[in-house]
């Protein structure tokens, strides 16, 4: 096991619920998306550039290639802890969707759109799977939520290992 993780990601790797980003678009095409991964649908003005992220930001992640060669589309996600130790430096984030449908699932929480966050949409997040993000996996940073809800996300992403084991 890597050093440095935080407890909630030591388990999550322990369960094999830590994934690759190539995973988030199996369950999550940005076809269905509203913004249908192009960065001119989500920026309303210029974004500014980051190069270090926090806990509780709304990432937009770039393109990037599968393993077998595919050019995967941008997604939301939101960061929900980090490994500071690795360099570059690892993010862990839970997938941010528009789909609402899929709040059906009970590993799936509303966010609600506000001037914090910066969503366009009310979303979910998908609380199930934590995905590895690098920092030039992220294109910019569009909103953030508070302590609250990454707790909130961490408690119901336990609540279903516990329910499933």
């Amino acid at each position: 096991m890597k050093e440095g993780l935080s407890d909630f990601l030591k388990i999550a790797y322990k369960y094999g619920k830590v994934k690759d980003l190539e995973e988030a678009f199996k369950e999550f095409p940005v076809e269905e998306e509203w913004h249908k991964g192009k960065v001119d649908n989500v920026l309303r003005e210029d974004s500014e550039s980051y190069s270090n992220y926090e806990i509780g930001d709304i990432v937009f992640v770039k393109e990037y290639t599968y393993t077998n060669g595919k050019i995967g589309n941008n997604h939301f996600f939101v960061i929900i802890d980090q490994n500071n130790t690795a360099v570059p430096i690892e993010n862990f984030g839970m997938l941010i969707s528009s789909n609402l449908e899929k709040l059906k699932f009970n590993a799936n929480i509303l966010l609600e759109k506000d001037n914090v966050n910066n969503l366009n949409k009310d979303s979910i997040v998908k609380t199930d799977v934590v995905y590895k993000i690098l920092n030039e996996q992220i294109l910019f940073k569009i909103g953030k939520v508070d302590n609250e809800k990454i707790e909130e996300y961490k408690k119901s992403f336990y609540d279903i290992l516990k329910d499933n084991n």
